[in-house]
């Protein structure tokens, strides 16, 4: 049984793919490299540049290395360049998963994990969101996503094929072992962002909002370790080869941090005291988006090994230390 990851060399991807391999996976990679690193895909697994959306490409790779199992996170994910670019995003993320669809599901691909997100929810109260909530979501990035969604359902509906959609609240951190992290230049995570000022990379970071209705005035997010969310992707797997009805299941820790809760993390792991900037609100940044991860606690029976700030931190700070040395290698 081989495992076709897409989107393989990039930030979760890498990590997925170097998770397959430790569980004694056979893994496929495609990717195009647009935002990925061929350097981040773990030398074990098959590399094949390519589009997600060239389904001959596609049926040729199932036929030849045997896949049964999909996991897809090629996409494009930046929220503010989707409301500027968002027939951009809807190419990348909808039309191309419809695309990826058709040539797996003719080549007789049974399994199929997606890379959904919280951007599904909207504009969400201070409550942790579960996964029967009111889908509205507010980017084009986020209704890119929700179609996706959707269309695995009628697709799983109509034949045989089943699914597990995860939707990702706030991914940070790097492989504890430094085998791979976020790498992309220019990067909008806070986390790596306030990494980056901590090592002298930028000149300060800036905190969009203080009078949001949370304790400290800034924005609650769940961050999940990204080693913990690629650890659930595993749990999807074994659930839908034994069996599992598709579904779709929150992946967070269910505790919201805020931005400035973050910030002085990395200011204690690091020893460096960087620039703060204060900035009015972002238009659409919600309050707090937390998970209500019940569910996929109880069907998959994942459970996190990293649900730690200061860890979280730690790996991501390690990671940016020797990405310069990474990248010219």
């Amino acid at each position: 049984m081989t495992v076709l990851v897409t989107g393989g060399a990039g930030y979760i991807g890498s990590h997925m793919v170097l998770a397959l391999l430790d569980a004694g996976e056979t893994v496929v990679v495609l990717d195009d490299l647009s935002t990925g690193f061929r350097w981040a895909v773990a030398p074990e697994a098959t590399f094949i540049l390519g589009d997600v959306s060239n389904q001959e490409l596609v049926k040729r790779i199932v036929a030849e290395h045997g896949i049964t199992a999909v996991i897809h996170f090629a996409a494009r994910i930046v929220v503010p360049d989707s409301v500027a670019d968002p027939l951009g995003y809807y190419l990348a993320n909808t039309v191309k998963t419809r695309a990826l669809l058709e040539a797996v599901t003719a080549a007789g691909v049974r399994d199929f994990i997606f890379s959904s997100t919280a951007a599904v929810y909207g504009m969400v109260g201070i409550d942790p969101v579960a996964e029967e909530a009111a889908l509205a979501p507010i980017s084009p990035y986020g209704r890119s996503k929700l179609m996706s969604e959707w269309m695995l359902k009628d697709t799983a509906f109509a034949f045989p094929l089943r699914y597990v959609a995860l939707r990702y609240f706030n991914v940070a951190g790097a492989d504890p072992a430094g085998r791979t992290g976020q790498s992309t230049a220019g990067a909008t995570h806070l986390l790596k962002v306030a990494c980056e000022t901590a090592l002298g990379k930028r000149p300060g970071i800036d905190v969009y909002g203080t009078d949001y209705p949370t304790p400290d005035g800034t924005c609650l997010r769940d961050y999940i370790h990204v080693s913990d969310l690629v650890r659930a992707h595993l749990d999807a797997l074994t659930y839908l080869r034994n069996g599992g009805e598709s579904g779709v299941f929150n992946c967070g820790y269910g505790r919201g941090y805020s931005v400035l809760q973050i910030l002085e993390t990395v200011k204690q792991v690091s020893g460096v005291d960087f620039t703060v900037r204060f900035a009015p609100r972002r238009p659409g940044d919600p309050a707090a988006v937390v998970a209500k991860a019940d569910l996929i606690h109880a069907k998959l029976g994942w459970q996190p090994r990293l649900d730690d700030i200061p860890t979280i931190v730690r790996t991501a700070l390690d990671w940016e230390r020797g990405l310069d040395a990474r990248r010219g290698a």
